[in-house]
């Protein structure tokens, strides 16, 4: 997948585009759910994953990165959304997002889902809202699983 962006700017699903050194610079030292993350981790999270970049159409410089776990027939989880810090305020996030799933549509995915602790707007200009019950859905295995509910006596 090869779409133009914004104006200036360009998305591809292209691999051979993606600067894994970059983005794992970003998500290991500038976002909350991945500080810390290794570099095999990281590499062996693209290699299984449906990537995104966003480059400035110019230069190629990549400017933004998401990825998406899919079996490409029920369901997608797309994580890993960043902007570079010089890029931000641009549109270009929202952007990146309205391309995730303007490309997933085709497939007919029964959902996408995503956990965001603080860029709820974004998602919402795409589409993407709350779960509608919430307590239908479980996790295991986190490593952060957020404020535990306070023991009652």
């Amino acid at each position: 997948m090869n779409a133009r962006a914004l104006d200036g700017y360009e998305i591809s699903t292209d691999p051979d585009r993606i600067d894994a050194q970059l983005v794992h610079h970003w998500l290991a030292t500038d976002s909350y759910w991945a500080l810390g993350r290794t570099r095999e981790h990281h590499d062996r999270a693209l290699a299984g994953s449906l990537n995104f970049g966003l480059y400035e159409a110019g230069s190629g410089r990549q400017a933004a990165y998401a990825r998406v776990v899919t079996d490409y027939v029920t369901f997608a989880w797309l994580c890993d959304v960043y902007v570079c810090r010089d890029d931000r305020g641009k549109g270009l996030g929202t952007a990146l997002v309205e391309a995730v799933a303007a490309h997933l549509a085709p497939h007919g995915l029964a959902r996408i889902t995503l956990a965001t602790k603080d860029a709820h707007g974004v998602y919402e200009k795409v589409g993407f809202r709350p779960l509608t019950s919430p307590e239908q859905w479980m996790t295991l295995g986190l490593l952060d699983p957020g404020p535990l509910a306070p023991e009652t006596a």
